[in-house]
């Protein structure tokens, strides 16, 4: 079951303002890129549901972080099924993340008080959401709608919480971009965690990107 409650969530999704998110088919290998995002300042990380065997990965990560990495809230995104998501959530996932908006999901995840995060492109399926209890919700891609995109949801719905994935990168002036059109967080994958630092066991520099990152996204809300 979820260690920390949806509320939890929110809360450290909002003071960090960035979900670090990857998948990796070795488990020690997962477990050095959570431990280099977690001594970097990260609380929060998204381990996406793409291969064979995830769901085991998934398990080992769960044992470890809350055996070594106090405070590290661990969640799974790609999720695109109901079965999947209940799945996770028994062992141990504690928010949800989807690419697209299904209902099912949300009835489940709602069921046990899971925070799910569900993929929309359109102020429709935003208000759907949002009517079905999402409380933070993810546009993707992001690179296919742009910061404009949120500033113009935000227009008639200040009270939206939108999280881009895809077309986020480490680069302050995209970050500025994201944040002054009023984004509450933002997904990174492998703008963050990229292919050459997880084949190089680039640790240290990863923890060193993540600790940056983090850095200049609390200088960019204290702006805003």
């Amino acid at each position: 079951m979820a260690q920390y409650t949806r509320h939890e969530v929110i809360s450290v999704l909002q003071q960090n303002g960035m979900v670090p998110l990857f998948y990796h088919e070795d488990a020690d290998t997962a477990k050095e890129i959570i431990k280099a995002c977690y001594d970097g300042g990260a609380r929060l990380l998204e381990f996406t549901h793409r291969g064979d065997f995830a769901q085991e990965v998934f398990r080992e990560l769960i044992d470890y972080t809350r055996t070594n990495l106090p405070g590290m809230i661990l969640g799974v995104g790609s999720v695109t099924d109901a079965a999947s998501a209940s799945y996770y959530m028994m062992i141990g996932a504690n928010f949800i993340v989807t690419p697209v908006f299904r209902e099912d999901i949300a009835i489940v995840c709602n069921r046990r008080k899971v925070l799910w995060s569900p993929g929309c492109g359109s102020l429709t399926e935003i208000a759907r959401a949002e009517e079905l209890g999402a409380e933070i919700v993810k546009l993707f891609p992001g690179n296919l709608y742009g910061p404009s995109f949120v500033k113009a949801i935000k227009g008639p719905q200040p009270w939206t919480s939108i999280m881009p994935t895809g077309g986020v990168t480490t680069e302050a002036d995209n970050l500025k971009a994201w944040f002054d059109a009023g984004v509450t967080c933002v997904g990174m994958g492998s703008q963050l965690i990229s292919t050459t630092v997880i084949k190089n066991k680039a640790y240290a520099e990863l923890t060193e990107t993540v600790k940056s990152t983090l850095a200049l996204i609390q200088s960019l809300k204290k702006s805003t």
